[in-house]
């Protein structure tokens, strides 16, 4: 019997592009390793910042990890994914994405050398997973035994804060406010992170910086009449509005004569009257509208002393809700005094020609707003990514498992953990979990170098401290560095921020170690 010639077989249509095995392998770890490295000088109290020019001349300057690689415009999808841990990062925790970048890039360096020792990216993987897990160990031994006081909280912010830009005013007094902010806000089931705002307003010193029990609006008063300065104040949140009402179906009214005429201009007069009388027999002082108030009414309103905000957005209503503790109401009728709320103070200030409204919920209020103050937009915008990090952080620390020691510490501690154990390990994947732990010591390594000490050196000494005395970081003095405590210098890091930037590098860098084979459509 004849045999018959084979034919190629074409799968994919033409103009498709495919890219297989070691090649796929090493594209994709270049393109890893090149996000990762472009945020690297970045690491640190000392890194430094990347400006970035968009196509239409838009400029931003920062030194956070998570808008440099949102901001940059990254087409390789392997390098997509180090922007995607970023992102993770800062959904989760709000701060370390340059941490979790630069580690995901460390993993796929370590990983290249142990590919071409011809160690197969499933046992990379697996040791690595190991790895994940021993570290997550490690993170967890770490954790200090304190109470979380306010001091430990200011250095948790302060921590976060320390190397961006802050303008004029030193990291910890940013620190106290946004520790009082949290603090304020707390309750025993823990922080909501939408209670703790912040509002910016260019035009003054970063020093002018300062906490509202509140809300603060970009709103005017729905009549130039109205007062402009209240205190001890009652508030009422009304979801409707306040015109003259209109039927359903379409209907024509036939007027004959003047007296007529008054008669329907005086109905429509007293309907509109009669909003502002109820609110001013409920005894409202003030009236937060989400819907349209008719310039007449605003009028009314006005006249009877009472302040009035047409067209608040309905997040903007939830915060005042929160603030004040009025009820949000349907419809004016049968209003009664358990419906309303109350501020401390409420205060008009204007600012490049807007007003700016300061609602003071006092003590007891359940929403506040950091009012932030910059010379630029380019300073307030550093100085609201910082605040933003702070928060976050802040906030980890209280409801995410405490505080671990920072400057790099605990980075040693999980190599020294890792690299302890891997021995334990048999097989080619104990070449993995080792690989990984040296990928964690280039954090220690990325800080001492930003600070302008011998990276070599620095972790040389970093492992000979911890070994002797049990903790070891790069303490920032003035233009360099020392190995000191962490601790006693007050650099401290929330462990969920350690925890996650493990997680969230392991994940993404054993995902692009996974593929073999790339297959771009046209």
């Amino acid at each position: 019997m004849a045999s018959r010639q084979q034919q190629p077989l074409f799968i994919l249509s033409e103009g498709n592009e495919r890219t297989k095995g070691q090649a796929a392998q090493d594209s994709n770890i270049r393109a890893g390793k090149a996000v990762a490295n472009s945020v690297r000088t970045t690491l640190g109290p000392k890194g430094m910042d990347k400006m970035l020019v968009g196509s239409s001349g838009d400029v931003v300057i920062t030194n956070d990890g998570a808008t440099i690689l949102n901001e940059m415009d990254i087409e390789h999808p392997a390098a997509q994914m180090i922007v995607e841990v970023a992102e993770t990062q800062e959904v989760e925790v709000g701060d370390g994405t340059t941490t979790a970048a630069v580690l995901s890039g460390e993993l796929l360096s370590e990983a290249e050398d142990l590919l071409d020792s011809d160690l197969h990216p499933t046992v990379i993987v697996e040791g690595y997973h190991e790895a994940a897990r021993l570290a997550a160990e490690a993170i967890d031994e770490q954790v200090l035994d304190i109470d979380l006081d306010d001091d430990i909280l200011e250095a948790v912010a302060e921590s976060s804060m320390t190397g961006k830009g802050t303008g004029d005013v030193t990291a910890d007094v940013l620190a106290q406010r946004v520790v009082a902010a949290v603090r304020q806000v707390a309750t025993n089931d823990g922080v909501d992170r939408e209670d703790v705002r912040i509002h910016t307003q260019t035009g003054g010193a970063s020093s002018a910086t300062e906490l509202v029990d509140g809300v603060i609006l970009s709103e005017e008063p729905a009549n130039a009449n109205m007062p402009r300065q209240l205190g001890d104040a009652s508030v009422a949140i009304l979801e409707s509005k306040l015109e003259v009402r209109t039927g359903e179906a379409g209907a024509e009214y036939s007027i004959s004569s003047v007296e007529q005429l008054n008669a329907a201009v005086e109905a429509e007069d007293t309907e509109l009257r009669g909003y502002a009388k109820t609110l001013s027999e409920a005894g409202v002082d003030v009236l937060f509208c989400t819907k349209k108030i008719d310039d007449r009414v605003a009028g009314y309103l006005a006249d009877a002393g009472i302040l009035a905000f047409s067209n608040v957005s309905s997040k903007k209503s939830k915060a005042l809700a929160k603030a004040t503790g009025a009820k949000h109401l349907g419809t004016l009728e049968g209003i009664e005094a358990s419906d309303l709320g109350s501020l401390a103070s409420l205060s008009i200030e204007t600012y490049d020609d807007e007003d700016t409204v300061f609602v003071d919920g006092g003590s007891d209020s359940n929403y506040v707003t950091l009012f932030v103050r910059g010379s630029t937009d380019h300073v307030i915008d550093e100085l609201e990514r910082a605040l933003n990090d702070a928060i976050d952080v802040t906030i980890a620390a209280l409801d995410k498992g405490g505080v671990v020691p920072g400057a790099g510490g605990t980075e040693v501690a999980i190599s020294e953990y890792v690299r302890s154990r891997a021995a334990s390990v048999e097989g080619r994947k104990q070449l993995a979990i080792e690989a990984f732990a040296t990928a964690v010591d280039a954090l220690p390594r990325t800080l001492a170098e930003n600070t302008g000490m011998d990276s070599i050196d620095a972790l040389v000494d970093l492992r000979g401290t911890y070994d002797s005395e049990g903790r070891a970081g790069i303490v920032s003095t003035g233009r360099s560095g020392e190995i000191g405590d962490p601790v006693e210098a007050g650099i401290i890091d929330p462990a969920a921020v350690k925890q996650e930037a493990i997680k969230s590098a392991t994940e993404a860098a054993t995902m692009i170690l996974r593929i073999d084979d790339v297959i771009t459509a046209e």
